[in-house]
This record gives C-alpha cells, sequence and structure tokens, in this order.
C-alpha cells in the first residue's frame, strides 16, 4: 500500500541544549550498561548515558578497553579529564524558515513553519522542537461534488443543476480562489449489481415512458474549474440511471476522483469532496457476487470522456484502502446523505480523519448550508500527522492549543482554531538504533498541503580528533591512535602495539596466562597479550578469575546498593551486613512512634519485625483479634482444654497467669464469651479477675451435648404427636358434616313437585325439521 503522509501545521522554536550535556531532549527508558562495549563507536550508540575516555593512560595493565565506555560523572571519578570524554550531543537544525502568513504564488499563505529541519540524534534520545501552525484566512478551495445518479435522486438532480452559481457564491465569500467540478457514479455494470437485459442496460428506469441513461460506475463530468456556466451546463445535461441492489459504487466513485489528480485537476490547495447518496456503499470483497476478484489498486482507470473503464475488473475499495489514499492526496471529504443512512455514514466517518457528516434533505436544497458548515468545521481542526516513519524512529506529540475556545481532544490536535490563530506543537523524535544515511519523514497538518521534511542523521560515530604525534604512544609508531587505542601494524601486538607476535616466542608469551599446565588461557574469561591477561567485561585478577558484577543482587542492584562487589563477595558499607549487604545494623526502622522496638511484640531482623501472636504491622503494633479478654484468653482456653489451636505447642509458657476451670454452670454476673476455635468447635466461658491472675471458667457445651439432644427429640416429638391428633379431629369433624349436608340433600329432591315433563315453565319446540338424507345406523 502506499504510505500514509499526516501533515501538520508547524513552526519549529529551538531548544535550549540540556546543562549536563547531553542535548535538548530526554533519555528514553531502559538504558542499558556501558561496560560492554569495547570501541568508542559501539559505546556512544549503546545509549545516551554512554560516554567513551580517549585519555591515552587511562586503561591499566590487564584492564580490556571496555572500561572507557561508562557514564560520565563515572569517568571523570575515575581521572579521565572533562576535555577527554567523548559524548555526542543531539541537535537540531532549521534549515528552511519562512515566515507565517507570507503569501505563497497560488497558495495562499504560508500556515506552517518550519518548512525544514535537520536532527542530529543519539540512539535512545528523545530529541524535542517545537512547531508553530497559523490557519490563513480565505485559503483557496477546490470543491469536488460527487453525486448518487441512481433513480432514487431524482428529485436531488433537479435541484443540483440550478446549484452552480450559488455553490461558487457560497465558497467565494470564504476563500479567494474557488474550483468546483462535478462527478456521479451510480454502480458496477454487472450481475447482481446491474440488470444485464439489452432493454435495462439502454434505458433503466422502471418507467418504460421515462428516459434513463445507461448504468455506469463513474464519471468525471466536469473537471475542477472556476466557470459557474459550465457547472451548469454539464449537470444540466445528467440524467439519472439505475441498478438492481440498494448499495451502491460510492467507494469506487471516491477512489477515482481522488487518485485521478490531473483529470480531475485538483490542485495544492483545500481540497473538499462533496459526497451525495441516500443509500450505503459497497465495500472490498462485494465484487466477487459478480465474479470480481483482482483488489482495487489505488489508480486511476478513466477514458478520455472521464468513464471508469474497468470497474468490472477491480473490487471495491476496503475502507482502510480509501482512508489511506484520502489523506495521502490531502482530501477531506463531507458526506451530505439522507436521515436514513446518516449512521452508517457517521461510522464512516469515525475512520476518516478530518471528514464531516451532514443530513441532506430528501430533495437536497439544504446541500450549500451543509458545505458551508462542513467546511468551517473541518478547517478549525488541527491535526498534526505524520508521514510513513522510517523503521527505528518514533514521535511524540503534545498540543499547546492556547487559550478561549481551543481546546485539545488528542494529542497533536486543537479544535475550534479559528483565523489567524496560532497553535504550538511539541514534536518528540526518538532513535532506537542507528539509521541510514538519508533517512527523512515529513510532517502535515492534515486537510492543509503544507509540510515539514525532518532529516535525521544517528550520532553512531566517534571523532575524537586525536592529536599529530599520538601515534608515538602506539610504541614509537608500531601502531596508530584512535580515541586512546592503539591499532597496531600487522605483527604486532598488545594494548601499546609493545610484542611481535613471533610464532617461536608464542608458548614462552602464553605460558604466563595459564593457571595450570593444563588450565585454558585467562580461565576462558578473557585474552592473553604479551604475557598478561586481558579480561572480558568486569572480570579482572593475573588470571581473570574474579568477577566483580557476579554478587547477590537485592532490588536489581548489586550488594543492594549498600556495599561494593570484590571477586563474588559484597563488602557492605559501614551499618550493613548480610550477604548481600541487605541487612541494616541499626534497629530505628523498627521503632514504633513511642520509641520500642517493634512495640514490644516483635524481634527486630534485618531491619524489619518479626511479630509474635497475631500481632501484625511493620512494627507490630496492630492486633485485630487482641481486643477484648475474650478474644485474648480465647487461644489459652483451647490449648488448656482440647490441646490445640495457635498455642498449643508453647500453651503453658504463654499462658502463664491463666488458669482454665471446668464447670457446669457459668456465673451470670460475669462477662460471657463464646467464641468458635481453630477446628469450629464453640468455646463457652467467663473470665474473673483473681489475686493470682485471671480465672477462666469453661462450660464443654460438646459434653453437654448428648443431654440436649435427648431433650429437643423429646420435645419434637411430642409436637409431632400433637399435630397429628388435631389433624385427626379435624378430618372426622369435617367428615361428619359432609354427610348431613348430603342427607339434606336428599330430602329436598324428595320434596320436589315438578319434573321436566310436567314443569309449566316448559315449553316444547314449534317447528321441527329432518334431514332427508341421514340414515340412522
Amino acid at each position: 500500500m502506499p504510505p500514509v503522509w499526516v501533515w501538520v501545521p508547524i513552526t519549529l522554536l529551538l531548544w535550549d541544549p540540556d546543562p549536563s550535556g547531553c542535548g535538548s531532549g530526554k533519555l528514553a527508558a531502559g538504558a542499558p550498561p556501558c561496560g560492554s562495549h569495547a570501541s568508542c563507536d559501539d559505546c556512544i550508540s549503546a545509549h545516551p548515558s554512554c560516554s567513551w575516555c580517549k585519555y591515552k593512560s587511562f586503561t591499566k595493565p590487564g584492564e580490556p578497553d571496555s572500561v572507557r565506555c561508562d557514564g560520565k560523572e563515572s569517568l571523570q571519578i575515575r581521572g579521565c579529564p572533562v576535555d577527554e570524554i567523548i559524548n555526542p550531543n543531539s541537535s537540531h537544525e532549521v534549515l528552511e524558515n519562512r515566515k507565517l502568513g507570507q503569501p505563497v504564488q497560488g497558495e495562499g499563505h504560508v500556515q506552517l513553519a518550519p518548512q525544514k529541519i535537520r536532527i542530529k540524534i543519539r540512539p535512545g534520545w528523545t530529541e524535542h522542537f517545537v512547531v508553530k501552525f497559523r490557519r490563513a484566512e480565505r485559503y483557496p478551495v477546490d470543491l469536488y461534488y460527487l453525486m448518487d445518479l441512481s433513480y432514487s435522486m431524482k428529485d436531488d438532480l433537479e435541484y443540483i443543476r440550478n446549484l452552480g452559481s450559488n455553490l461558487l457564491f457560497t465558497l467565494t465569500n470564504i476563500a479567494d480562489s474557488v474550483r468546483i467540478g462535478f462527478g456521479s457514479f451510480v454502480d458496477k455494470t454487472t450481475l447482481p449489481f446491474t440488470s444485464l437485459l439489452p432493454h435495462r442496460l439502454r434505458n433503466p428506469c422502471p418507467d418504460r415512458s421515462e428516459q434513463c441513461q445507461p448504468p455506469f460506475s463513474f464519471r468525471n463530468v466536469l473537471p475542477l474549474t472556476q466557470e459557474e456556466g459550465r457547472f451548469e451546463e454539464e449537470v444540466g445535461r445528467q440524467q439519472v440511471s439505475g441498478n438492481l441492489d440498494t448499495p451502491e459504487g460510492g467507494l469506487d466513485a471516491m477512489m477515482q476522483a481522488v487518485v485521478c489528480e490531473k483529470e480531475v485537476g485538483w490542485r495544492n490547495v483545500t481540497k473538499l469532496l462533496v459526497y451525495t447518496s441516500d443509500a450505503t456503499f459497497h465495500s472490498a470483497g462485494d465484487g466477487r457476487l459478480g465474479g470480481i476478484f483482482l483488489p482495487n489498486d489505488a489508480r486511476c482507470h478513466l477514458d478520455e470522456t472521464g468513464l471508469y473503464t474497468d470497474s468490472n475488473l477491480y473490487d471495491y475499495p476496503s475502507v482502510g484502502q480509501l482512508v489511506q489514499t484520502l489523506s495521502k492526496h490531502n482530501v477531506q471529504p463531507i458526506f451530505a446523505v439522507t436521515q436514513n443512512v446518516v449512521p452508517v455514514y457517521q461510522n464512516l466517518s469515525k475512520l476518516i480523519p478530518k471528514s464531516a457528516v451532514g443530513e441532506l434533505k430528501a430533495d437536497s436544497s439544504n446541500v450549500l448550508q451543509l458545505i458551508s458548515e462542513a467546511y468551517n468545521n473541518l478547517s478549525s481542526t488541527v491535526k498534526l500527522e505524520h508521514s510513513k516513519l522510517p523503521e527505528g524512529i518514533s514521535l511524540t506529540f503534545q498540543s499547546h492549543c492556547g487559550g478561549g475556545k481551543l481546546f485539545r481532544k488528542d494529542p497533536g490536535e486543537c479544535l475550534g482554531v479559528r483565523f489567524n490563530q496560532e497553535v504550538n506543537f511539541t514534536v518528540g523524535v526518538t532513535a532506537s538504533r542507528c539509521l541510514p544515511a538519508g533517512t527523512r519523514f515529513a510532517l502535515r497538518v492534515l486537510g492543509f498541503t503544507e509540510k515539514l521534511e525532518v532529516a535525521v542523521e544517528t550520532e553512531c560515530t566517534c571523532h575524537c580528533g586525536d592529536a599529530d604525534g599520538g601515534d608515538a604512544h602506539c610504541s614509537h609508531g608500531n601502531g596508530t591512535l584512535n580515541c586512546g587505542q592503539c591499532s597496531c601494524l600487522p605483527g604486532r601486538v598488545g594494548r601499546l602495539c609493545e610484542c611481535t607476535q613471533d610464532e617461536d616466542q608464542l608458548e614462552d608469551l602464553l605460558a604466563p596466562c595459564r593457571k595450570g599446565n593444563e588450565s585454558a588461557l585467562c580461565e576462558g574469561r578473557g585474552q592473553c597479550v604479551c604475557g598478561k591477561c586481558v579480561c572480558d567485561g568486569n572480570l579482572r585478577g593475573q588470571y581473570c578469575e574474579c568477577d566483580d558484577s557476579s554478587c547477590i543482587r537485592k532490588n536489581g542492584l548489586l550488594c543492594s546498593g549498600h556495599g561494593s562487589c570484590t571477586c563474588g563477595k559484597c563488602n557492605c558499607d559501614a551499618g550493613y551486613e548480610g550477604e548481600a549487604c541487605h541487612c541494616p545494623q541499626s534497629e530505628e526502622e523498627c521503632r514504633d512512634m513511642n520509641g520500642s522496638i517493634c512495640a514490644g511484640h516483635g524481634d527486630c531482623r534485618c531491619g524489619q519485625c518479626i511479630c509474635h501472636g497475631r500481632y501484625i504491622g511493620p512494627t507490630c503494633n496492630k492486633c485485630p483479634n487482641c481486643q477484648t479478654p475474650c478474644q485474648r484468653h480465647k487461644d489459652c482456653v483451647e490449648c488448656q482444654v482440647f490441646g490445640t489451636g495457635y498455642l498449643a505447642d508453647n500453651c503453658t509458657m504463654s499462658c502463664q497467669n491463666v488458669t482454665v476451670s471446668v464447670v457446669k454452670q457459668l456465673p451470670k454476673l460475669s462477662l460471657r464469651c463464646v467464641e468458635r476455635s481453630s477446628d469450629g468447635r464453640l468455646l463457652e466461658y467467663v473470665v474473673q479477675e483473681t489475686e493470682s491472675g485471671q480465672l477462666v471458667l469453661f462450660r464443654d457445651i460438646e459434653a453437654e451435648a448428648p443431654e440436649r439432644l435427648a431433650i429437643v427429640g423429646g420435645l419434637m416429638t411430642g409436637i409431632v404427636l400433637v399435630g397429628l391428633l388435631i389433624l385427626l379431629v379435624w378430618r372426622g369433624a369435617t367428615e361428619l358434616r359432609d354427610r348431613k349436608e348430603y342427607q339434606h340433600f336428599t330430602k329436598e329432591k324428595e320434596r320436589a313437585q315438578w319434573d321436566s315433563l310436567h314443569n309449566p315453565l316448559y315449553k316444547s319446540a314449534t317447528t321441527t325439521t329432518v334431514n332427508p338424507q341421514f340414515l340412522p345406523d
């Protein structure tokens, strides 16, 4: 797919350099360590926090060149002069900055500044600059009117035929230079979208007596022009057409109207595409219903008459493809559609930046009002966008919309911007790695044609500027000096090229690097150079046996940040102890507000309170279950009576002042406690203060359970028997009453004086009809 260009109005303000000398932005998160890079180029490319010391005498015998790569402050502490530290700054330079409001021939006035900028940036750094945009008044406009000419739009066409002069008049009130054009669409001319019957292809009108033009997909009727007479003349010649299904080929038509820039006549100004219809649209995939499988290629396919000739060859475009094309060509669509399809186009508009939807009356009589309102809304929205970014580049936007009615919706966007109103955007550029030469991208304000071209150069090469005569440092010309390192001539080796690489002497040079006759050179952790081990990374020692980065870490810090690592062992700072120097020797961290250690309810170990019993909290000053006498004695009752619970293993020591006595009846005047043990049993007891301590009188509820069960069982049996007796009495009384009622009914029937044959109220039928065809069985 073609790249998507996002444009933003921008004025660039220079950013003050960072006092630390690291540039005008900020470090990206997740800085890697610097100590594993053995060359200046690798060091400064790793992260902006890494610097390189080019001082010739900085490394000690046996130390690798990777020790030259470290943080700037660390290098200074280790003795590297400030002027010998390589730490390139990130910066930016404005290359073109035409003044806002300056006239541009044929394209209005400058709205975006600067126009060109070059950024030099170190990988991992974020470089910031500020851009400005000022919305120019009466900016030139190109408006292309794209109309649905299916049969249901017949009334709308009558109104549009006289629209030209009114449309130009409306637009000239808001822009100095205006051009209008006209295009129409129906649908693809194949089944099932359009009937292929010969007479329907000649005249698709439902009424044979009415003449319609043959169906077509899209036609560029009138390229953009300033002549309203031509608009009305060409539109006046148009006739409606027809198709079979409800959705139309609107997306097909929009794609051709946008990509056919030369044929339509688009200028580099504000581009508006007014789309009018009363139906929904086909999208990618629908073409397969008609045997069309080729994806839309987003290219122009208009013949000399302006007709889209390959509509039956290429499928409808997808919504995503159309969005990219509209953004790339900087065209802002205005959907003027009837009420029944407004929700559909509102959802479509949400996917298209800088688009608008308006409800069209049945005869299109309010289209001028919709265009005017939509143009004002679109032009007052300022949204900064970028083109397709090179791999390794990321951007951030921050809007500065100012006061008044301006407000920010998203980063890089301001709404309600008035004419001649300036808004600023802070743009952050981050490079994640070294980039090739010629890396660039563009910024623009969506819907406006101006752009800011940004060239990016990454600082990945050291320019050390070694002084003349520096080669003497490398054993008097046996090598060349570059950023404090000697590059030896063929046949020479060593940190200063001090050794000859002679095969006869090779074994003698390697012997001092072996701890034993069978040992690997430098224990496999370094290189043997001139009879001495040059260790890898943070290793050191005669045979690279010491690793100063292998100590235990706590919270991601070597020796918890309270000590130094020496040969795999932490040497703790004063006041700390432990194998990782993680334990403060002071008990200050364990003191509560009253100065007590762990509030007297715990032990202080390694700067933390280890609480006793049920006490909790950083200083063991909280005990949610120790607030009442009942709760305080529950564990002692459980452990002394049942031998279970929290204190079961230490019951004698923990409950020295508590005496538990089992009784059958508890005193009524004492505090009665009912708690539940650790295994779910109920504990019922009272607490009494005595001279020797506290006496707990315990009543074993479970021991009384069988007796209670017998009482409860007898009671329940009695209740059931009484219920049955009441039920039997009620049933007998009911039976006697029913018998008496039946006898009364029988006597009343015998007293009856009339039957149905002698009842004076009875009347026989006056007419009897017999079916002569009825034959009884």
